[in-house]
């Protein structure tokens, strides 16, 4: 995109939101970097206008962040989530804090490429290297902290990963030309702080966004004691890096509204792009509903409910198990097999507000899972605990930062794994944007109502026009054959949407 500078130039004179997160506008005489919406004055002069693909290259080439309109706070680039090529996993990797916790060599190793080739990828397509990335990442995480949070500078210095205080203060100078204690003193005048180990914060998105897609699955799926639908929010439970924690997500109008409390601060960064993935609050749903619009059989169905995302994960090792004791059998029982796993192995926890009680049992705790521990039929129990014991001994990773095709061909190796539960992981844990499962009795459901091909080989070759955004042609396939469904949406989003 950079190599037209026109079309560069058009988003921004047009103000034009879409491009949010895609680029950044540096304004050479004010030193000052923006998102191409920003609202401020009068668009600058053409000869004046820098354009940078990531925020850290223009805090690199010496710019500061604009107080109106935060770029830094804007949407994610869609490309981290629909590509799954080295620099993607990379800034996959990067936003869920391996950086901080590891340095550099933990994410080349994760990415399986020499710090020197990591970086020079990362420089050539985002002008900054890892480093400059997690530095970037650092000081949204730091400004979250001091505007949301009763904690001290220096607390929010460790918290927010810098190794020393004056770092600390040097670098949020010099992203946003103010002081951590005058940031502090202008949210003051805002909003209220919330309470010590609480953070309240808005999760933007790219409109349009149609939340009963994402709020009523998760709702009418969740676990007993690991998540919950409540007052109009949807509750959960989180295992992070460095300790725990709960997040509440309300959908508003133009944002996602999230309060999260977590034991370590640390972990701040890492739980906040875990729920954007949750809510797949990163994807593009202009560029996704022009192309199925394509199709006459989806077009009534995508302009009437535009902005469907693919509800997703904060924890791929945990989906991917629940997706094998969702094997063929209804909801309910896949809920009732997982709340029983949940109680027994989960690690318990405190929740002052709601009723979540348990973490859910990382892949290590089901090891040792005994066959009579639930009454599944033998195929699937071998099925579980092959699961299990390829998560916890790394012989499968599921995570943000794996390689789909060899995640996708593990999968498919071990015993008692369909290829509908393969392609579910891969839609929902992977995160591939053009996951699609023929064989599912939903989708053909669904293809049959709008008109589709209703055998598997018929909609294999009809879904070749919906690449690479498949994974998402099936929410309206599911929506389409599912109207009990639909009414458990209705009945969880309650007074919301109205």
């Amino acid at each position: 995109m950079f190599d037209d500078v026109d079309q560069c130039v058009r988003a921004a004179q047009s103000r034009d939101p879409r491009f949010d997160g895609w680029l950044f506008v540096a304004v050479a005489t004010t030193r000052i970097y923006c998102r191409p919406s920003c609202p401020a004055g009068v668009p600058p002069k053409v000869e004046n206008m820098r354009f940078y693909p990531s925020a850290a290259a223009a805090q690199q080439a010496g710019y500061r962040a604009c107080k109106r309109c935060r770029p830094d706070a804007s949407p994610g680039s869609p490309e981290w989530d629909h590509r799954e090529d080295l620099v993607a996993r990379a800034m996959r990797l990067i936003g869920d804090g391996l950086v901080d916790r590891g340095g550099v060599p933990s994410l080349a190793a994760a990415v399986g490429y020499s710090v020197r080739q990591l970086e020079r990828q990362l420089f050539a397509e985002l002008g900054a290297g890892p480093l400059a990335l997690a530095r970037a990442q650092r000081a949204q995480t730091a400004r979250l902290l001091i505007e949301t949070s009763t904690l001290s500078m220096i607390e929010v210095a460790h918290a927010a990963g810098f190794a020393s205080l004056r770092t600390f203060n040097q670098t949020v100078r010099q992203v946003f030309a103010l002081t951590p204690t005058e940031l502090r003193q202008r949210a003051a005048r805002a909003r209220p702080q919330a309470t010590h180990g609480t953070v309240s914060l808005r999760l933007p998105f790219r409109a349009p966004l149609y939340p009963d897609s994402l709020f009523g699955p998760l709702a009418a799926m969740a676990v007993s004691g690991v998540e919950e639908w409540r007052a109009g929010a949807y509750r959960r439970t989180l295992r992070l890096p460095h300790g725990h924690g709960i997040v509440s997500l309300r959908p508003l109008p133009d944002h996602i509204g999230a309060q999260l409390v977590l034991t370590d601060m640390r972990d701040l960064s890492s739980a906040i792009s875990r729920c954007r993935r949750l809510l797949d609050l990163d994807a593009d749903p202009v560029a996704i509903g022009d192309l199925l619009r394509r199709d006459p059989w989806l077009t009534e169905a995508v302009d009437k409910h535009p902005g469907r995302r693919v509800p997703r994960t904060v924890d791929p090792a945990e989906f991917a198990v629940r997706a094998v004791l969702g094997q063929r059998v209804s909801a309910a029982a896949s809920r009732a097999h997982t709340a029983r796993l949940v109680a027994r192995h989960g690690e318990p926890i405190i929740d002052s507000v709601g009723e979540l009680t348990r973490l859910f049992p990382d892949p290590v705790a089901l090891t040792d899972l005994g066959p009579e521990e639930l009454p599944l039929p033998r195929a699937r129990r071998t099925a579980l605990t092959s699961l299990v014991t390829m998560l916890a001994g790394g012989g499968i990773d599921v995570g943000v930062g794996s390689d789909w095709r060899r995640a996708r061909a593990a999968l498919a190796a071990l015993p008692g794994l369909d290829p509908w539960t393969v392609e579910t992981i891969a839609m929902r844990a992977l995160g591939d944007p053009n996951a699609f499962a023929p064989t599912d009795v939903r989708v053909l459901r669904g293809a049959r109502v709008m008109g589709l091909p209703d055998t598997t080989v018929g909609l294999s070759a009809h879904a070749r026009a919906w690449e690479p955004w498949r994974a998402y042609a099936v929410q309206y396939l599911w929506a389409s054959a599912d109207r009990q469904n639909r009414l458990v949406m209705d009945v969880c989003w309650g007074a919301v949407s109205r």
